[in-house]
């Protein structure tokens, strides 16, 4: 995959406020855009996440139903977990893989970067392909707020899911998974 173009920074003209809040900082600041415009913008920093796509020998997928309160609903997704401070994606995902599915891989790939919400959030997502998949004889344990079933689909199943709408999944999940699709050639 080839990277992302570089950033074209905003200058900061001022910070009008903060929050920070587990992980993430809420700020307001007077930027100047690159096309001369000032103006005040709200934007989420973000220190970045991983998400695997893990795949079965036999072809099935591993998914994730996971509540998530800010929709007050469980969705389907796969594993992915916010980077910690100076971690390397590919480590992220490996231990968020083992801590929510309970599966570690052998076998890595790496399917670019997405941004899930640049309109107001500077978050980037390292997407991976997990393959060669062992479950691990104990599962880690992972955040305390984290509600989560495992689950097993076949292509089909996830696909169907995708299609009809019936199970509410995420942007960065159809988006690894396309990409996903894209590298086995599905």
């Amino acid at each position: 995959m080839t990277p992302l173009p570089p950033p074209e920074p905003s200058p900061i003209l001022s910070n009008q406020r903060s929050i920070d809040v587990k992980k993430l900082r809420f700020e307001v600041n007077k930027i100047q855009l690159p096309i001369g415009i000032e103006g005040s913008f709200g934007m989420i920093r973000h220190p970045g996440a991983a998400l695997a796509v893990p795949i079965q020998e036999n072809g099935n997928v591993i998914l994730l139903r996971q509540y998530r309160f800010a929709v007050s609903r469980r969705i389907l997704e796969f594993p992915a977990g916010t980077l910690e401070a100076n971690e390397d994606p590919l480590s992220s995902i490996k231990r968020e893989l083992g801590e929510e599915s309970g599966y570690q891989a052998k076998q890595w790939h790496n399917l670019g970067l997405m941004l899930p919400c640049p309109g107001y959030s500077d978050e980037v997502i390292h997407l991976f392909l997990a393959q060669n998949l062992t479950p691990l004889e104990k599962k880690p344990l992972g955040d305390e707020d984290e509600d989560i079933e495992v689950l097993e689909m076949t292509k089909n199943e996830l696909e169907h899911a995708i299609a009809s709408g019936n199970e509410p999944l995420d942007g960065k999940s159809i988006t690894a998974w396309h990409r996903a699709c894209q590298f086995l050639n599905l």
